[in-house]
């Protein structure tokens, strides 16, 4: 009986980490946050990199955002990858430079990536900026990104908002607030602390000397997450820049949303399994506080499987208490899901109000509970390879 009580205190332990991280940076962003250097300097010379897979239906949207802002020495590539469709046609329309690739075998983003780059090589700008080609960027963006990123001598990753579509049902905006705590007010909370954020995959600016010389050529899920956390291993970890924001849209149709969830739930899960272990050790080992803040931030899971694992050691801890009369667990069992019920609210009072009202959010759990089989999957047949997710219209 003991032994069984001490794993469920352990179980609890671990459980609480993510959950202490989580409500730790929700009360962090509360604060001012720290001053980011201005980067203020002569503007560098510039590329921006605009990955693109059949993406002929909404690239002239994100092209327009992008090329009033290019000066005389920039540049704006698009790498149209593996596409069957007018991708190329419409991007050289728009006055974008287009290379294509076609390779059946490596498939992904990061593949395109690498493609764009070892093109570059030939004249290479001082900086890249990377803007996914369902994005559209704020005025201003590449220019405040590139100066920073050329001052600060590392990554800079812009804020990256997605948006539930005009007529979204409750499902899809409670993932737009779960994608605001994710990428605006976690991020916010370690800023705070001058601590840096991961890369989020669009909106991020490298100096050239950092980008040609990582290894971008993976079928990775989260091949930005993945990119974040090398980068930071070796003393490049990305500054985070809520300045200047990228936007995109969830797809509204059903299949196109499931399959975009898929990908980067399994992806991230499979990188916490992965790398979260051997990262977190050669942090301890050298040193480097940022890559071990990274690690952490990489421990909290999606909110609807942290809040699913909050129930669940809660009843079973619960259970426990009723059978043995030993307390301890569920004590520790209820404070952890009272901390992430309290991170939930202040995050959605402080951040959240525009998002998503407070009655809509309460259908949360109801939400959490209809991704279980997601996680499921996840445990019998992971998604491993990128498969791209249908736009709208498709």
């Amino acid at each position: 009986m003991m032994l069984l009580e001490w794993l469920l205190i352990c179980l609890e332990w671990a459980l609480l980490v993510p959950v202490t991280v989580l409500s730790a940076q929700v009360l962090l962003a509360s604060l001012p946050p720290r001053q980011i250097p201005n980067g203020e300097g002569k503007r560098p010379s510039i590329a921006v990199l605009v990955p693109a897979h059949n993406e002929a239906n909404g690239i002239s949207a994100t092209l327009a955002t992008i090329l009033p802002q290019l000066g005389e020495r920039d540049r704006l590539l698009v790498v149209a990858d593996n596409c069957n469709d007018a991708t190329a046609r419409v991007a050289t329309a728009a006055d974008a430079e287009v290379v294509e690739r076609y390779d059946d075998l490596r498939r992904g983003k990061g593949y395109a990536l690498d493609f764009g780059v070892r093109h570059l090589e030939k004249h290479p700008p001082e900086v890249v900026v990377i803007i996914d080609a369902d994005c559209q960027a704020d005025a201003g963006l590449i220019d405040r990104v590139s100066r920073l990123c050329q001052a600060a001598e590392r990554p800079v990753q812009a804020l990256y908002l997605m948006r539930a579509p005009a007529g979204a049902g409750l499902g899809t905006r409670i993932a737009e607030f779960a994608w605001l705590v994710k990428n605006l007010v976690r991020p916010l909370g370690f800023a705070r602390l001058g601590l840096p954020c991961q890369l989020m995959g669009s909106g991020m600016a490298f100096p050239w000397k950092v980008i040609r010389a990582v290894n971008l050529a993976s079928g990775e899920l989260v091949e930005d997450l993945k990119l974040g956390l090398e980068l930071a291993r070796a003393r490049k970890p990305a500054l985070f820049c809520r300045d200047v924001r990228v936007t995109s849209e969830f797809p509204s149709a059903n299949d196109g949303l499931a399959g975009q969830r898929k990908r980067w739930e399994h992806g991230h899960l499979g990188m916490m399994i992965k790398c979260g272990p051997l990262l977190f050790i050669d942090a301890l080992k050298t040193g480097n506080i940022p890559l071990l803040a990274l690690v952490f931030d990489l421990s909290v899971p999606p909110l609807a499987l942290l809040a699913l694992l909050c129930l669940f050691m809660s009843v079973i801890t619960g259970g426990w208490w009723v059978s043995s009369g030993m307390a301890l667990p569920f004590t520790l069992a209820g404070a952890t899901m009272l901390a992430m019920g309290f991170a939930i609210v202040i995050a959605w009072a402080s951040f959240g109000r525009r998002v998503i009202s407070l009655a809509s959010l309460a259908y949360a759990p109801v939400y959490a509970v209809l991704k279980i089989p997601l996680y499921l999957k996840f445990l019998r047949k992971r998604q491993v390879e990128w498969v791209r997710s249908s736009r709208d219209g498709e």
